[in-house]
């Protein structure tokens, strides 16, 4: 998928799958999160908005489930550390 690069709030680069209707935002986080569903109206509107953050907020990260492509969880936070820390 080809990813747009913009600088609109938190967002830093955004892409979009017409075939599968998926849409694909990168956060100033690092992280990369994926809509199912969306249609290409939706994402034609998105990506030519003015104001994309305020677009993808009202219509998309309220409309849409978000699944976690990518991502570092901080140190520490991860459930499995305890599990698998060496003594």
């Amino acid at each position: 998928m080809e990813m747009k690069k913009i600088n609109s709030g938190r967002l830093r680069a955004i892409g979009y799958d017409a075939r599968a209707r998926v849409l694909q935002v990168q956060l100033d986080d690092g992280s990369t999160l994926q809509y199912g569903g969306v249609g290409e109206d939706t994402w034609r509107r998105f990506s030519s908005s003015g104001a994309a953050w305020s677009f993808y907020r009202d219509n998309i990260e309220e409309e849409f489930a978000a699944k976690r492509v990518s991502g570092s969880v901080p140190a520490g936070n991860n459930p499995l550390d305890e599990l698998f820390r060496k003594p």
